[in-house]
């Protein structure tokens, strides 16, 4: 469960259950105890699950809130005296987790660690007693709560009939979504045009429908616009709608006891042979569109219905999506200059300008959130104030809490309703993302992991905990609480942001609910600060912000991120008594004595540093027996680590050496392993076995600084025990023969999505792995051979060839070369020795050539390549390999030009000539981005080259 919730339950009663698992080993009087704290602590988590999924309107009341409060502490408590328990039976040596649960039982009974584990239990059951008992005394499940400022509704209806002028930026996506709808009522077909709107609260979602259905509802003959809501009555959907498709008719529908199944039936007959509009406003999940479809007939008389959601998975079901975008600089600009100075010709005042637009900047184009600000500067806007000062107070207060503001408060209420849509576990996922500053392009495989090592993401059945991570990041980012950067050839998300917006409510409730605790940064350390901080992030700068840190307790932080540039500013870690996740990437300075102290804190899951003046590795580092993820970026290669083969647990290892890392002999010990993050330097075939052991690793980078033949037998062998691996990279010298063997897999790593290789041709085993979508290999030639194969791959999406001899002559690729789901492909060949036929790879979308023009024209004459033929094509960039004169360059232009007008799709063309070549094709979106910048500067600057 998500610690925002239920406290540390979450892991805190699996613990419990192992304990009475063994039951019979226990003393009555201990057994006694741990089973009344499991029955107790389970009947307190489904109170605390409770509490959070209460309606937004009718949040909890205030001893409700020091009830639950109480109890997630009492669970905190609880989890780190039995961890603190498992430590100290452990004695820091490795051991499997059943035979630690085994002696921990057997020493229950023995001793002074029976003796202490025995008070804090009782110390515990004494505190759950009083709890309970307070919550009866109270009657806290029985106080009611009121509804707190204005509803959800009629904000929504305040949105809906907005006057016209505010509504600034809307009329031109209106006209654009009436052109859409009004082409498909054209059809012959005259099937009803479903458009859905989508995006986040307060984009104007409801106001854009509102304005599109006002514009031609006079054109059908019945139209209805109903809100659905969160929590919707679909009876009284039904009922709303009949009674706006024919007011005399339904005028007394309220009245009558009508069903659900009586009210689709009745809707479906009435619409059987009308023309209607019918505007959803507000769909939150896939199952209620379900219902409200059943009751809109599909006739053919040209219908129209527009839904409006924030989740992406129920726009995509209901029909044809429009992203809702937020507004433009000069939208923004003119809606917040309309709300306060009553035009939006007007400006501000030169010395309020440039505060203006860093206060534009955080809303991010958000109408209700330029609405909201603009509502709150125009109240004291030309009073007897300080204007400017006051401005300037409201921009560095917005992220961190206008407690004092209706406006503020009602903008957080409607996007509020978004988080707690959420299910408890991306509640605590989402309320993570506070930690990072605005505008800060999240890595989400970063992220994941450091879910993980926080106890956030949970086991599924057939699922590694990486990949329920990843369905946690498309979650949000399909309920449009996160927004993807970038995407990865295999389609997930690689990068995301999070709205200003957005940030400012998940960091208010954050710091409602002592989730997350900062200093530093303009958060000066105050009396505020809770009394037991549990999350921990510092970026103090300043000696005299170590002196007040001097005075705070760190004996209950679980978790500490530090962006301190200098170690030594930061606290003393011996003041971390229960640290589980220690970041300290970004804190130059950490030494050998420091690292060694570090290996002390023996609750560590996650350890994160920069080694830069690390130069060996403790051998303490094996008391780390919880260790799940250890990141340890600009580590000498020449650093030895073989006291790393006790982490047992430990999930993922990442390291940044660009020239590779030897790993200890015998690291095949590390069986959990599923990531190796940086290239592993293979010297040995004896590297091979060890490292064929770890079978649940999904990632794999190495390079073999010698090869012989004793290297073949082990190096297949390997490769057939990694049955979990999804991506593989092998380079080195020699290797290209070495790759060309591993037609001798069984059964190997089926599924494999992306592989980087050298080979002196493309090995035939590539044709049965079913999952693989890209390949980047270098190849000494290039044959028939080769596309036989590379055509027959299912999955492969993108396919990435770097050629280094030339042919005499052209290789056609015809349609006996299947490609069934290529989309992009780049080749990196001098000669260039390839044509396309018609038929040819007829899903490609985009197409790089790298090459060099005078040898292509020297061999062959021109530089047509049958790009006309490829009728999927959208987007084609050139480089030439070698330095060439501007009119060749024109030359070579206006020859693709004419191969492209010739093909119907009509792609844009890309020609440059001055930049490094990058063998590695980008993602689709950043091909469209590097399209743009040239478009825009003439051509591409070096850092966006393809």
């Amino acid at each position: 469960m998500a610690e925002i919730v239920t406290g540390a339950m979450g892991t805190l009663l699996p613990k419990l259950a192992n304990l009475i698992k063994e039951e019979y080993n226990l003393q009555k009087k201990v057994r006694g105890e741990i089973m009344f704290l499991e029955a107790e602590l389970k009947s307190m988590e489904a109170a605390l699950i409770k509490v959070s999924e209460a309606p937004i309107d009718h949040p909890p009341d205030i001893q409700v809130k020091l009830w639950t409060r109480e109890v997630r502490e009492l669970s905190y408590d609880l989890e780190d005296s039995i961890d603190r328990f498992m430590v100290r039976v452990g004695d820091g040596k490795p051991h499997s987790f059943k035979g630690f649960i085994d002696r921990s039982l057997h020493l229950l009974t023995r001793g002074r660690i029976q003796h202490s584990i025995g008070i804090d239990i009782k110390e515990i059951r004494s505190r759950i007693k009083d709890v309970s008992e307070r919550r009866d005394r109270y009657k806290v499940d029985l106080v009611p709560s009121k509804p707190v400022g204005r509803s959800i509704d009629n904000l929504r209806l305040s949105a809906l009939y907005r006057k016209a002028t505010e509504l600034v930026g809307a009329e031109e996506k209106s006209s654009d979504l009436v052109r859409r709808l009004m082409e498909g009522d054209k059809e012959a077909s005259k099937q009803p045009v479903v458009l859905s709107i989508a995006g986040f609260g307060g984009l104007g979602k409801t106001t854009l429908a509102n304005l599109v259905y006002e514009k031609i509802k006079g054109q059908f003959g019945c139209g209805a616009f109903v809100y659905v809501s969160h929590n919707p009555d679909v009876v009284k959907v039904f009922k709303n709608m009949l009674y706006q498709l024919d007011g005399d008719k339904y005028r007394d529908i309220n009245q009558g006891t009508w069903s659900e199944e009586q009210l689709i039936w009745e809707l479906r007959k009435f619409l059987l042979h009308k023309r209607y509009f019918i505007v959803i406003d507000d769909i939150w999940n896939t199952s209620v569109w379900e219902t409200i479809q059943c009751s809109l007939m599909h006739n053919e008389c040209g219908s129209i219905i527009i839904i409006t959601t924030r989740n992406i998975d129920v726009a995509k079901q209901a029909g044809s999506v429009y992203q809702m975008e937020p507004l433009s600089l000069s939208d923004s600009t003119k809606l917040f200059c309309q709300r306060i100075f009553g035009s939006e010709d007007k400006c501000p005042p030169h010395n309020l300008a440039e505060v203006a637009g860093k206060i534009l900047q955080k809303c991010g184009g958000v109408p209700l959130a330029i609405i909201t600000m603009a509502s709150m500067l125009a109240d004291k806007t030309g009073k007897e104030i300080n204007t400017h000062n006051y401005w300037s107070h409201v921009y560095q207060s917005m992220g961190s809490g206008l407690n004092g503001s209706t406006n503020v408060k009602n903008m957080r209420r409607i996007l509020s309703v978004s988080y707690y849509d959420l299910p408890s576990h991306l509640k605590t996922c989402l309320l993570y993302l506070s930690l990072f500053p605005e505008d800060y392009r999240i890595k989400t495989r970063g992220l994941i992991w450091k879910w993980i090592g926080e106890g956030f993401v949970h086991e599924e059945q057939g699922k590694t905990l990486y990949e329920v991570g990843e369905d946690y990041i498309e979650e949000l980012i399909n309920r449009s609480m996160l927004e993807p950067v970038d995407i990865g050839r295999d389609g997930k998300t690689v990068s995301c942001r999070i709205h200003d917006m957005v940030l400012d409510l998940i960091s208010f409730l954050s710091n409602e609910e002592h989730f997350l605790t900062k200093v530093g940064e303009q958060q000066p350390i105050s009396l505020d600060l809770p009394k037991k901080i549990h999350r921990l992030s510092l970026q103090i700068s300043q000696e005299e912000e170590v002196k007040q840190l001097a005075t705070m307790s760190f004996s209950h932080v679980r978790s500490l991120t530090v962006s301190t540039k200098v170690f030594q500013l930061m606290p003393k870690l011996s003041a971390f008594l229960v640290l589980r996740v220690l970041n300290l990437k970004k804190c130059k300075g950490v030494r050998n004595h420091h690292f060694k102290d570090i290996c002390n804190m023996f609750h560590l899951r996650y350890l994160s540093l920069n080694a830069e003046f690390i130069t060996e590795m403790p051998r303490e580092i094996q008391n780390l027996q919880f260790l799940q993820v250890l990141d340890i970026s600009n580590l000498g290669h020449k650093v030895k680590m073989p006291t790393i083969i006790h982490l047992r647990q430990l999930l993922r290892l990442c390291f940044r050496p660009m020239w590779g890392i030897r790993l200890p002999d015998g690291f095949g010990k590390l069986t959990s392993l599923q990531e190796v993050k940086g290239i592993i330097t293979i010297k040995l075939p004896s590297m091979l076995h060890n490292l064929g052991c770890l079978t649940n690793l999904r990632t794999l980078a190495i390079d073999f600084c010698d090869w012989d033949e004793s290297y073949e037998e082990p190096f297949i062998q390997c490769l057939s025990n990694l049955v979990s691996l999804k991506s593989m990279e092998i380079k080195g010298t020699m290797v290209s023969s070495l790759c060309s063997e591993c037609d001798k897999l069984y059964p190997g790593p089926q599924h494999l999505c992306s592989i980087d290789i050298e080979s002196t041709a493309v090995p035939r085993w590539m044709s049965s792995l079913c999952f693989l979508s890209s390949i980047n290999i270098e190849l000494l030639a290039l044959g028939a051979q080769d596309f036989h194969v590379l055509g027959s791959i299912p999955s492969l999406r993108c396919l990435s060839i770097h050629v280094k001899e030339t042919r005499d002559e052209r290789l056609v690729i015809g349609k006996c070369y299947p490609f069934r789901c290529l989309t992009e492909m780049q080749i990196d060949y001098e000669s260039m020795a390839v044509v396309f036929a018609p038929g040819s790879m007829q899903n490609l979308k985009e197409l790089h050539l790298v090459f060099g023009v005078k040898e292509v024209m020297h061999k062959y004459g021109d530089c047509n390549f049958g790009l006309e033929h490829l009728m999927s094509l959208e987007h084609v960039s050139v480089k030439t390999m070698y330095s060439i004169m501007p009119e060749e360059v024109e030359a070579v232009k206006d020859e693709f030009q004419k191969s492209l007008d010739m093909n119907p799709g009509k792609p844009t063309l890309i020609v440059d000539y001055k930049y490094p070549i990058k063998r590695k094709i980008r993602s689709h979106a950043q091909a469209i981005r590097a399209a743009i910048l040239f478009a825009n500067a003439g051509r591409i600057p070096a850092t966006e080259g393809l």
